[in-house]
C-alpha cells in the first residue's frame, strides 16, 4: 500500500517535468544570449553612443547648473496622470457589460467615479495639477 502511493506522488510531479524543461531551456537562452551578445555583437564606441540620448537631438544641459536636479512637480504630474488614467481604464468593463450588470453595477460604477472624482478634487485643491 505505502509503494502504492508513492508511485502516485511521482507520477503526479511527472506531469510538471515540461514545464521544468521549458524553464530550464528558456534560463539557459537567457543566460546564453546576455553572454554571446558583446562577444560577437559590433564594438564601435565613440562619444556619441556614451551620451544621453534625447531624440536624435543634441543632449541639453542639465536644467539646474549645480547639480541636475529635475523638479519634483514633474514626476508628481506624471503620477497623477498615470494613476488617473489607469482608474478609467477600469470603466471600460463596465461599459461593455452594463446590461448584465443590472443596477448593483451601476451603484458600484457611480461609488467607483465618485471616489475617483473626490481623489481628483483632493489633488486639484492641493495644488498637485498646477505647473510652475
Amino acid at each position: 500500500m505505502l509503494q502504492a502511493q508513492s508511485a502516485d506522488v511521482s507520477s503526479g510531479l511527472g506531469i510538471y517535468f515540461p514545464l521544468v524543461v521549458m524553464f530550464v531551456l528558456a534560463a539557459g537562452f537567457a543566460v546564453f544570449s546576455a553572454l554571446l551578445g558583446p562577444l560577437l555583437g559590433p564594438s564601435r564606441y565613440n562619444r556619441a553612443k556614451f551620451e544621453a540620448y534625447e531624440c536624435g537631438i543634441e543632449p541639453s544641459p542639465q536644467p539646474v547648473a549645480g547639480g541636475g536636479r529635475v523638479p519634483v512637480a514633474y514626476y508628481l504630474t506624471a503620477m497623477l496622470f498615470i494613476l488617473f488614467d489607469i482608474e478609467m481604464v477600469f470603466l471600460y468593463p463596465f461599459a461593455v457589460s452594463a446590461d448584465a450588470l443590472g443596477l448593483f453595477g451601476l451603484v458600484e460604477i457611480f461609488l467607483f467615479i465618485a471616489t475617483v472624482g473626490f481623489a481628483y478634487a483632493y489633488v486639484w485643491r492641493r495644488g498637485g495639477l498646477d505647473w510652475n
